[in-house]
C-alpha cells in the first residue's frame, strides 16, 4: 500500500511520468470536483496534494482574479505542475507536506481542494486541524477520495488477473488509496479536526485506462497499469511463467472492458465538502 513517504521517491517519479493518462482516468470525477470547488467562488485556494497540477491550473485559469497555491511532497510531480502552470501569474506551487503548511501574509485560503490527495496523511485528524487553522473562518473544503475497496470494481478486476495473495489488502485505515473509503471514519476525522457542515456525494465514474483503436486501446491500458498502481507493484514481483500468465489474464480483462475505442473500469469515489467555523 502506498504511504505518504513513498511519494518522495520512485512512486512520485512514476506518477509524474504518467500525468496525462492519470488526468484522463479521473476525467469525469475531476469535472464534478471542480463544480463543487467553484460553487461559491473564492479569492485564495489551497490545493492539497496537488500532484501534477490539473486542479490548481484549472482553478487559476478559470478565475484570474483569484490566487491558487498547490502543495505536494513530490518534487517530480511539482516539476510537471510548474510547467503546466507557467503562464498563470496567479498560481504557484510549493514543495512540502500540506499537514504542516503555513499560510503566508494574505494567503489564508477560503477554499481548500484536493483530488485524491488527502488519504495519505499519517495523522489525518492533526493534518485537517492544522489546515483548518491556516484557513479563513467559513472557508470551504472540497476533496475527492475513493470509496471502499469493495465499491471499486477496478480493484477486483485487477486482483483477478494476479496470482492468489498478490496485492492482498492490508489495514483499510492505513494511509493509502482507500483510507478514506468509509464515510463514518471520514466524518469522524473531519469533525474531530474542527470542520463543520460535512457532506458526502457518491460518484460512480468510468476510469479510462486506455484509448485508441481496438488493439491500441488495450495496449495503452496495459502499459498504464504496468507503470502505476497496485498491479504494477504486484507484477514487478513476478517473473517467468507466473508473470506471463498474469499479463495474459490482465490483457483479457482489459479486452472485456473495451467499448467504443476506450478501456474503462468501474470506479467509485466520494466528493466530500465541509467548512471551517465562521
Amino acid at each position: 500500500m502506498t504511504g505518504q513517504s513513498e511519494w518522495t521517491g520512485k512512486v512520485g517519479g512514476s506518477w509524474a511520468g504518467e500525468w496525462q493518462r492519470t488526468d484522463r482516468s479521473f476525467g469525469v470525477l475531476t469535472a464534478r470536483l471542480l463544480d463543487a470547488a467553484r460553487g461559491e467562488g473564492f479569492a485564495q485556494a489551497l490545493d492539497v496534494g496537488c500532484g501534477a497540477g490539473e486542479i490548481a491550473v484549472a482553478l487559476a485559469a478559470g478565475d484570474p482574479s483569484a490566487r491558487v497555491i498547490g502543495v505536494d511532497i513530490s518534487q517530480d510531480l511539482l516539476s510537471v505542475a510548474r510547467q503546466r502552470g507557467d503562464e498563470l501569474p496567479n498560481l504557484r506551487f510549493e514543495h512540502g507536506d500540506a499537514a504542516r503548511w503555513d499560510a503566508g501574509e494574505g494567503e489564508r485560503p477560503d477554499l481548500i481542494v484536493s483530488r485524491h490527495g488527502v488519504m495519505f496523511f499519517d495523522e489525518p485528524v492533526a493534518a485537517f486541524a492544522h489546515i483548518a487553522a491556516q484557513a479563513l473562518p467559513g472557508a470551504r473544503l472540497a476533496f475527492s477520495c475513493f470509496r471502499e475497496r469493495q465499491d471499486n470494481g477496478w480493484v477486483a478486476e485487477l486482483a483477478g488477473a494476479l496470482p492468489p495473495g498478490e496485492g492482498a489488502p492490508g489495514d483499510p485505515d492505513a494511509p493509502g488509496p482507500f483510507a478514506f473509503g468509509r464515510r463514518d471514519r471520514v466524518a469522524a476525522i473531519l469533525g474531530d479536526a474542527g470542520w463543520q457542515d460535512i457532506e458526502f456525494s457518491a460518484v460512480d465514474y468510468p476510469m479510462i485506462a486506455g484509448a485508441g483503436e481496438r488493439g491500441a486501446a488495450v495496449d495503452d491500458a496495459l502499459s498504464y497499469f504496468l507503470r502505476i498502481g497496485p498491479a504494477a507493484r504486484a507484477l514487478a514481483a513476478l517473473d517467468g511463467g507466473d508473470r506471463d500468465r498474469a499479463l495474459a489474464k490482465l490483457r483479457a480483462m482489459l479486452e472485456r472492458h473495451l467499448a467504443h475505442g476506450t478501456v474503462a473500469l468501474p470506479a467509485a469515489a466520494w466528493i466530500v465538502t465541509a467548512r471551517t467555523p465562521a
